[in-house]
């Protein structure tokens, strides 16, 4: 089964780090990811064996990419790209161009090594994604504050600042499960060939004017 268009060809880079190389890729098959065992710190959504049936269904779908950081059989981290779900305000919309980071982890014990930072840039390497919007819904209750022990407004300034790294950056809306907390954050992505149709058409969508929701 071949990747969505908007994941473009195979990616891959080593990155040092002080616990070794780890290998970070994708878009990941089946077949890359099955043997992986996921490390016990891939908390942040679900366990970590639901975390990989998850990845696995995503890895296998038709319109889904997943990004691999690797140390051998062991998997440390993951980004994924999908079209939005279908019962958001963003997946409701059904724009063929709107294109959503779902997830991007990094075990607790593998942090402050620069693997989110590799993971992102692998996935945004890539020349496809300039026919697309690419937003990310950042909320509070997803973030290890405790783990971190980081204030919530540091962490949301750390993420910004590596979304910022790969084009995504802050964009306002009025979608009630972003402003429901203020650390809530909707990041977007405009590709170069994005046209200005589709700019207003996304637009519509963050600000109120979503008639398939009345």
């Amino acid at each position: 089964m071949g990747a969505p268009p908007f994941a473009g060809p195979p990616r891959r880079r080593v990155l040092t780090t002080r616990h070794g190389p780890v290998v970070v890729h994708g878009p990941a098959t089946v077949d890359d990811l099955a043997p992986l065992r996921p490390d016990p710190g891939l908390t942040a959504f679900r366990p970590p064996a639901k975390q990989k049936e998850a990845l696995l269904a995503l890895a296998e779908a038709d319109d889904g990419a997943v990004f691999l950081a690797q140390q051998d059989d062991l998997l440390v981290g993951y980004c994924t790209l999908h079209p939005p779900d279908p019962l958001t305000t963003f997946g409701a919309a059904r724009l063929p161009f709107l294109i959503e980071m779902g997830a991007i982890e990094v075990s607790s014990a593998w942090r402050f090594e620069g693997i989110g930072r590799a993971l992102l840039e692998t996935a945004f390497d890539n020349e496809a994604l300039e026919d697309y919007i690419v937003i990310s819904c950042e909320y509070w209750w997803h973030w290890d504050l405790d783990g971190l022990e980081m204030e919530i407004w540091t962490y949301r300034n750390m993420l910004e600042d590596v979304m910022g790294r790969v084009g995504l950056v802050p964009h306002s809306t009025d979608d009630p499960e972003i402003s429901s907390h203020p650390a809530n954050m909707l990041t977007a992505r405009f590709g170069r060939r994005v046209s200005e149709e589709q700019i207003a058409a996304f637009e519509r969508v963050c600000h109120s004017e979503r008639p398939w929701l009345a």
